[in-house]
């Protein structure tokens, strides 16, 4: 049992597997559903340190396909709602009139807690355009990653190296 146990966790420290769950973390992480893809980049991290940038444009992707699917998941219940009730109705006009004035621009904050994944649904409910939508996410999801792993680099030299 000791033998398997032990092949298991070897297979699971390998690069690929490390990476395919890092992907998976981040791109539920950026879904509605809450789970910090940053705990497991640091295992990533902490294991392969020559896997930064690889690590990186994972981590990304993966957080920026899960925005994009909140940003469908708004759209359709935008669709939803508007077919139901013959009218289209979100609770804070003030928080619609910046997003509209900012347009695909304000997903560049969908890095951020709490909001960050609302806001990439809004912007689907809001019918702003998707592509820039995606592209702003995953400069400011690109630059959140690139921030964190270079403050862990800073505290846990050994780490992102």
């Amino acid at each position: 049992m000791q033998a398997w146990l032990d092949a298991v966790l070897a297979g699971l420290s390998l690069p690929a597997f490390g990476l395919g769950g890092l992907f998976v973390a981040a791109f539920v992480s950026a879904t509605l559903l809450p789970l910090a893809s940053e705990a497991v980049l640091v295992g990533v991290l902490s294991a392969h340190p020559s896997m930064l940038w690889p690590a990186l444009v994972v981590a990304t992707v993966g957080n920026t396909a899960g925005g994009a699917v909140s940003w469908w998941m708004g759209r359709g219940a935008e669709h939803a709602v508007e077919r139901i009730t013959n009218r289209s109705t979100l609770a804070h006009p003030r928080a619609l009139r910046w997003l509209e004035r900012f347009g695909p621009k304000a997903c560049l904050l969908a890095w951020l807690p709490v909001i960050g994944d609302p806001l990439c649904a809004v912007a689907g409910w809001l019918k702003l355009p998707f592509w820039p939508c995606v592209a702003y996410m995953a400069i400011g999801k690109f630059a959140r990653y690139l921030t964190f792993a270079g403050a862990l680099r800073w505290v846990l030299p050994g780490v992102a190296a």
